[in-house]
């Protein structure tokens, strides 16, 4: 068989086991996230807002560790399961609302998980740079434009995704989980002009890829 045909009849083979073991690629990563927003509230921060929060399942977790959580989710039914999920937790509020910049010194996190290249990057990051207080965090899991400088990560994330999939989820799916519902929208910038802006806007921003077709940014107020 020749190479073409090998190459395309195992990535048939990795979509098929993809589509009966689905996994959110963002869950990967709350572990960051949350490790960041252990350090604000440490620090004495107090308020966090989610951008796109999706159907609420990091505000839960947010929920403890941050005295305030505010979710901001543009699409109607997944700001209503986002809502009836975290109904129980009085510290935490839904908004079904699409971001607008923030009071100036407003907040002490800020997260954006799969949602950031759904907004224009420089206006935004210019928003949540003014609304941070001194030793606030903005922290991103983003995705972007793959690209052939890409091809490492890429490759590797083609190859685990199944076998993340299979120990997550190793029962074959009938249906997407409500979480992978969400409207999304292609990534339109690639991961150079993502860092490089990020790091312009925000002075000592830490940009990296990661796996799974996410990158992270981080970026810590001055004081």
């Amino acid at each position: 068989m020749a190479a073409p045909a090998v190459v395309s009849t195992a990535l048939r083979t990795l979509d098929a086991v993809n589509a009966r073991h689905p996994w959110s690629h963002n869950d990967v990563y709350a572990p960051v996230v949350l490790h960041h927003a252990r350090r604000v509230a440490a620090a004495g921060g107090t308020r966090a807002v989610d951008v796109g929060c999706g159907t609420g399942r990091l505000l839960r977790r947010l929920a403890d560790v941050m005295p305030e959580v505010t979710g901001v989710e543009p699409d109607e039914r997944s700001a209503r399961l986002a809502a009836e999920a975290t109904a129980g937790l009085p510290n935490v509020q839904v908004r079904h609302a699409a971001f607008e910049p923030l009071p100036e010194r407003s907040v002490d996190l800020v997260t954006f998980v799969a949602s950031l290249h759904h907004l224009p990057l420089e206006p935004t990051l210019t928003a949540v740079r003014a609304a941070l207080r001194p030793g606030g965090r903005l922290v991103v899991v983003g995705r972007y434009q793959d690209t052939p400088a890409d091809r490492y990560h890429s490759w590797a994330s083609l190859v685990l995704n199944p076998v993340v999939g299979l120990v997550k989820q190793p029962r074959t799916a009938t249906s997407l989980p409500p979480h992978m519902t969400c409207p999304i929208r292609e990534p339109q910038e690639p991961f150079e002009q993502i860092a490089a802006t990020t790091r312009a806007l925000l002075p000592g921003a830490h940009v990296r890829r990661g796996l799974f077709w996410r990158c992270v940014a981080v970026w810590t107020a001055p004081r």
